[in-house]
């Protein structure tokens, strides 16, 4: 992905951001103007969170004494100062690996940035490409540090940084963390008033002080290299260049291993490694960037695109592993979460079906048992069978725990208590997966399967509205409503939740075509944007196109109208399995790669036209979706005797002579 003067120097060079991390939870992000638009932007971010060093300023000193400042700023007073994005001519992103081009004169200075994999350590490398013949410039980077929370800000009211120069010249910073690099000078002065613009967009505080620490220098010819190494831990400081080069390297073993062969299908393997992290000792998925951390739900919604499609096979197996006990936990404790042990089942089940591993099915089945066994008696988060007709039901006081989560101090913004038919999906799913995995390890499966088949037929029968698509909720009460009253009904507001009925492996829905057929035709027709599904049908009460402004309004649009990338996996499982076009669905998706969070897929977008992606601009559940729905339409082609286009489209090929089949596929 390259980004030419023009765009790194307007507005989209400062809505574009990069991303690499450390396979810990830190990580390194910021804009491709270079511009900190986000209070988490800064070069170094500790795996809990902490934000670090915050910005290395370049500022180059040219052969005849001129200085250019490199570096862009924007501040509280309005002021844009320095502006060192207009000496930008190029920006790209290769091997996941950012590279900056600044351009002055016949002057030419080349920063690359990358994380060491396994430690939370980022290497900042500065080439001097091209310098007149004979000529030295001098490159100061000015060092802006802090120590905070990444959701804080830190400013001169409280005590400055404690700086420590080292021995070897560099400096440690609050004894947390280290930073190494040439000719350290202390300069030990606040930068007052650093505005982030996107804080002040989202109704929070977007000012706040930062601390120059001090500058390190070094004079450049053409070909030489300044680098600097910054590090949350005791280890001596590797070679900046050989960082980047190992970082690329490491990209290249992941898409080899990964068989992606399209460029689309690359970036996201890329995508999703970001994702992907050790803690305590096993893999864990962090669900957004730049402010997310790990959840169940996320980590197993998005199990199968991030692990199945990409080839990690054995990573994603110690993570199933590691949640073995997770029926014992919904018996003991909160999660928090109604439908996060559903998915991990589907998890369980996919991996297994996927890979033929039957060891480990023989070693899960008692804890996806265990997980079907806690619905059944009731989990601590108020979730239960409804012994009347089997179907899983929300208490009034849990109302707030299904994927729409969003919460006001007076309660869930979409309350879904009763039975929501994603979640019931997912159960008849569950029943069907641990069917599947007692077969596979030799076992009797006629009482869960009975008891599946009961489920499937109470989902069809309650399930089914008048207006031709699923209810939302059945045995829902209406709110605000006071606790332990109201009247229950059932709920046929139009949302994407139905879909899983119609496109799990197991779904309950799935011999009702005509049904499928009908909601498919109301979903596309008002849910469908170009970035993923509505949350709601804009016809239906309370309905929010847009999603900006502070905590309450955003929150209140969350699942009431804006459109989430990950139901796009859900929407093209349910299309292929009606036997529907596929070829254009994720079109618009793959195009966001090279708009936001670069070479990955945002959280969530505005449901009214442009769509206007918002969110974490990096979301584990929207690259695991198109991750996915790009192997299920390869798959649907194949099916079909069609080929995938290089951009998830399908042409199909005539059997009419070579030339005709040339020119097809072509």
């Amino acid at each position: 992905m390259t980004f030419g003067p023009h765009a790194c120097s307007t507005a989209a060079g400062f809505e574009a951001e990069w991303l690499v991390t450390d396979g810990l939870g830190g990580y390194a992000t910021g804009t491709v103007a270079g511009l900190r638009t986000r209070r988490y932007h800064g070069l170094l971010v500790t795996p809990d969170r902490r934000l670090a060093l915050a910005a290395l300023d370049p500022v180059l000193t040219l052969p005849g004494g001129a200085t250019v400042r490199l570096a862009v700023h924007e501040w509280a007073s309005g002021a844009l100062d320095p502006s060192g994005h207009h000496h930008l001519e190029q920006f790209e992103l290769a091997d996941g690996v950012p590279r900056w081009r600044w351009r002055i004169g016949e002057i030419v200075l080349e920063r690359e940035v990358a994380m060491v994999h396994g430690r939370n350590a980022v290497a900042v490398t500065h080439r001097l490409v091209s310098a007149p013949p004979g000529a030295t410039v001098e490159l100061s980077l000015t060092a802006l540090c802090t120590w905070r929370d990444a959701d804080a800000e830190r400013d001169r009211t409280s005590a400055s940084p404690d700086v420590v120069i080292l021995d070897d010249g560099g400096i440690e910073v609050e004894s947390a963390y280290r930073v190494h690099g040439p000719g350290f000078r202390a300069i030990g002065e606040w930068y007052l008033d650093a505005y982030a613009r996107e804080e002040a967009a989202r109704g929070l505080n977007a000012v706040e002080d930062l601390w120059a620490a001090g500058a390190f220098t070094a004079t450049l010819a053409a070909g030489d290299s300044a680098d600097v190494f910054a590090c949350s831990d005791d280890l001596p400081p590797a070679g900046a260049a050989a960082t980047v080069e190992a970082a690329r390297r490491r990209a290249r073993r992941l898409v080899r291993a990964s068989g992606a062969r399209e460029g689309v299908d690359r970036a996201l393997v890329l995508a999703a490694d970001q994702f992907i992290v050790t803690r305590d000792g096993a893999p864990a998925v962090i669900a957004g960037y730049p402010w997310f951390g790990s959840y169940l739900r996320d980590t197993m919604t998005a199990y199968e695109g991030l692990f199945l499609h990409t080839g990690r096979h054995a990573e994603g197996r110690r993570l199933l592993q590691a949640h073995a006990d997770l029926g014992e936990r919904m018996r003991a404790t909160e999660l928090g979460d109604a439908d996060g042990p559903l998915w991990y089942v589907h998890a369980v089940e996919r991996h297994v079906a996927r890979t033929g591993d039957a060891d480990l099915a023989a070693e899960l089945l008692p804890a996806v048992e265990n997980v079907v066994a806690a619905y059944t008696k009731g989990t601590r988060d108020g979730v239960g069978v409804d012994p009347a007709d089997g179907l899983l039901v929300i208490d009034a006081d849990h109302s707030g725990l299904t994927w729409m989560n969003a919460r006001f101090p007076r309660g869930a913004v979409t309350p879904r208590d009763g039975k929501p038919v994603e979640l019931n999906a997912l159960w008849a799913n569950a029943l069907g997966a641990v069917c599947a995995l007692r077969e596979r390890c030799g076992r009797d499966a006629s009482v869960v399967q009975s008891r599946r088949d009961t489920v499937r037929a109470q989902v069809v029968k309650r399930f089914r509205a008048p207006d031709g698509w699923l209810f939302d909720v059945v045995d829902a009460r209406p709110a605000p409503y006071p606790k332990g009253g109201g009247s229950e009904h059932d709920d046929p507001v139009l949302r994407p939740n139905q879909l899983l009925a119609f496109s799990l492996p197991y779904a309950p829905a799935a011999d009702e075509p005509h049904l499928r057929e009908h909601v498919l035709r109301a979903v596309g027709a008002t849910l469908v944007t170009p970035l993923g599904l509505r949350t709601l049908a804009p016809g239906e009460f309370g309905y929010h196109g847009s999603h900006r402004g502070g905590v309450v309004p955003r929150d209140t649009a969350y699942h009431q109208g804006t459109a989430w990338a990950w139901l796009l996996g859900p929407y093209v499982d349910a299309r292929c399995a009606a036997g529907l076009p596929v070829d254009a669905t994720l079109a618009g998706v793959e195009a966001h790669l090279s708009e936001c969070g670069l070479g990955s897929v945002s959280e969530i977008a505005e449901g009214d036209a442009p769509h206007r992606a918002t969110g974490a601009p990096f979301s584990a559940r929207s690259v695991a979706a198109v991750l996915h729905a790009r192997a299920a339409i390869r798959q649907n082609c194949k099916m079909q005797g069609a080929e995938p286009t290089q951009t998830g489209k399908m042409k199909l090929a005539r059997a009419a002579g070579p030339r005709k089949r040339r020119n097809a596929l072509r």
